[in-house]
């Protein structure tokens, strides 16, 4: 049992406040739940969530791509993308087929039905960006996008 000053050894309210405030990370993930939970309602009539939608964009490509700059992309782990890729595939989206130049690797692709689907949600994806840049105070959409490009490349 310590004879020290419980008070002593807490960090002042005063300090969690100024976290609250100000710290990035809690603001952008208060802002991605918030983002994530409008386009996970705004696909939901298509069966999709917005993280499925962005992986069948990444997919979205004139040739078939490894896992790895997918993984890179969506800033995921390869365990993580593997999980989300097999709903897609079991759903018949896409293709995951041996690399003909290294059997050890993955080629992901679009099929016929993941394309249509990503023509049906483009829409409504592209209206729910609309809504959203015409929120966002002193209208600068693209410098938001600016920033968390950079930060996200800082990482």
């Amino acid at each position: 049992m310590s004879n020290r000053d419980p008070a002593a050894i807490r960090v002042p309210y005063e300090t969690t406040a100024l976290v609250r405030d100000t710290c990035l990370c809690l603001h952008v993930q208060r802002a991605a739940r918030a983002l994530a939970r409008l386009f996970d309602e705004a696909l939901r009539p298509l069966g999709l969530t917005n993280g499925q939608f962005s992986l069948l964009m990444a997919l979205n490509r004139p040739e078939p791509v490894a896992m790895g700059p997918v993984a890179s992309l969506l800033a995921m782990d390869r365990t993580t993308l593997t999980a989300a890729l097999k709903v897609l595939e079991r759903r018949g989206l896409l293709t995951i087929a041996p690399d003909p130049n290294d059997r050890r690797s993955r080629k992901l692709s679009l099929t016929d039905a993941g394309h249509a689907l990503l023509m049906t949600a483009l829409p409504i994806w592209r209206r729910l960006h609309a809504e959203l840049d015409d929120q966002l105070p002193d209208g600068e959409p693209e410098r938001l996008r600016r920033d968390l490009i950079a930060l996200g490349r800082s990482a």
